[in-house]
């Protein structure tokens, strides 16, 4: 019986006959991919397990009322990971050019802007809930269910910033195995402590938002400990670049890198957090059923977005790090190696949801026809996986060059552009409807993807890419 290396070895061998992956890079990208992708998975299931609790205990109309209070969560989240994919680009440069204490400093500085950026926006979500999710429309009954969730959950905000800069400083470091166990023991608690608050304190969707709000920060506190130098077992856990005290906290240089590489990912992400909004406003015209099921749809595929999880960051780290120690052919195959397997990848996972996009649907809601309109969304979201697949990992390996300003144009093209109008058409125009919905799931997946490969081919990353390595005489 084959170990699972020897079924590693095969599959890197056959893979780099076909031509998608060199052998050596396949193994590379396997072992900081896996744990990254396992982490997707256990973070996007603790917002699939809400879904589904208050859904099936509650009905669809909380699960549109959780849809329109996720959307204030992730946007203010997406700027958190703008900033932490700054980190990313430039702790992985610094430290793939031996510059350890640089490295660290970056992670210094990006740990005091998430504690003073997360302070005020988790009080503008628990004071106003009410108010902001108002502004999305609806019944008021998904409403009510929504301004619940959103003043409970805001305080775990707080945590996941720093969570975040957590899991990207192991990740430059070539690390991702650590944050995985966190982030995996984190999601096991949070299904545990909602499971435990909805179903059995019958504290609906309040519970939900509690069990995610508590062990988030319970990740932030098992984070503290390694991220400070520390190990966790038999050595093992401990940052290479340790967060500390020692060294001046606002180096100006550092600053100023770290704002170039960081804002056009925040813009970006925020973009892609504010276009949820118009998009939910222009489903709660259809109705609270909509709602619910372009909610379904859009959770279904994050949580097969989990595969970009592991596949972006392999990117940006092995990317940044070969273009730290100037290898920039070496950078160049690593990142069309894990396009092309990602590409493979998703074909697969994509045609297996679309096989069985009833029953998935059948998860969230159990009404023969909300489920019917969930699956259809389901569907259109599988397929659009495909490029987001292909874009994740074209886009990681821009991030780890720190060439971020392109990959922002293209998802504002994606977004405002093309998807956000053919959604739009549909409550003017009877005979498109709520499919105008379906064309934006995919066209704002489909044009940053296309945009993003263009950016890669023509090799102008390596040039921008220059501006932030470590100097090679130092």
């Amino acid at each position: 019986m084959s170990s699972p290396r020897g079924i590693e070895s095969s599959i890197a061998r056959a893979l780099a006959t076909a031509g998608v992956i060199e052998e050596p890079h396949f193994h590379d990208t396997v072992d900081l991919a896996w744990p990254r992708v396992v982490t997707g998975f256990a973070i996007m299931s603790k917002r699939t397990v809400d879904l589904a609790l208050v859904g099936l205990v509650i009905g669809p109309t909380a699960v549109a009322g959780l849809t329109l209070a996720s959307a204030f969560w992730m946007v203010a989240k997406f700027l958190a990971i703008g900033l932490a994919g700054g980190t990313v680009a430039l702790v992985s440069q610094n430290y793939g050019g031996g510059d350890d204490d640089r490295a660290a400093a970056v992670v210094r500085l990006a740990v005091v802007l998430s504690i003073l950026t997360g302070i005020p926006v988790v009080a503008f979500f628990g004071l106003g809930a009410e108010p902001l999710v108002s502004l999305l429309g609806g019944d008021a009954e998904s409403i009510g269910y929504g301004a619940t969730y959103l003043a409970v959950v805001a305080p775990g905000l707080f945590f996941e910033y720093l969570n975040l800069i957590a899991s990207r400083t192991y990740a430059g470091v070539g690390d991702t195995v650590t944050p995985m166990a966190v982030r995996a023991g984190g999601a096991v608690a949070n299904i545990a402590l909602s499971a435990t608050f909805v179903v059995g304190f019958e504290m609906g969707v309040a519970g939900a938002a509690l069990g995610t709000a508590v062990a988030t920060a319970l990740v932030t506190v098992v984070f503290a400990w390694g991220m400070t130098g520390r190990s966790y077992v038999r050595g093992r856990g401990a940052s290479p670049v340790p967060l500390t005290l020692s060294g001046p906290i606002f180096d100006r240089e550092l600053l100023r890198q770290l704002a170039t590489v960081s804002a056009p990912l925040i813009a970006r992400r925020a973009a892609q957090g504010l276009v949820v909004f118009p998009l939910l406003a222009i489903a709660a015209t259809f109705g609270p059923v909509a709602v619910a099921a372009i909610g379904v749809g859009r959770q279904v595929r994050e949580l097969m977005g989990s595969f970009t999880w592991g596949f972006s960051i392999a990117s940006s780290t092995l990317v940044g790090q070969e273009l730290g120690s100037g290898g920039e052919a070496e950078a160049e195959a690593y990142g069309w190696g894990i396009v092309r397997l990602s590409l493979l990848i998703y074909i697969v996972v994509a045609a297996a949801v679309v096989v069985f996009a009833d029953p998935i649907a059948g998860i969230f809601v159990d009404d023969p026809a909300n489920q019917a309109l969930s699956a259809r969304f389901v569907r259109v979201a599988a397929i659009s996986v495909i490029a987001l697949g292909v874009d994740g990992s074209v886009t990681g390996a821009l991030r780890g060059a720190g060439d971020t300003r392109i990959p922002f144009l293209s998802a504002l093209a994606g977004l405002y552009l093309v998807a956000l109008p053919a959604a739009w058409l549909g409550t003017v125009v009877p005979a498109i409807g709520i499919s105008g919905l379906l064309v934006a799931l995919l066209a704002e997946k489909v044009i940053p993807m296309a945009v993003n490969l263009w950016r890669f081919r023509s090799n102008r990353w390596k040039v921008v890419s220059r501006g932030y390595r470590p100097d090679p005489s130092d």
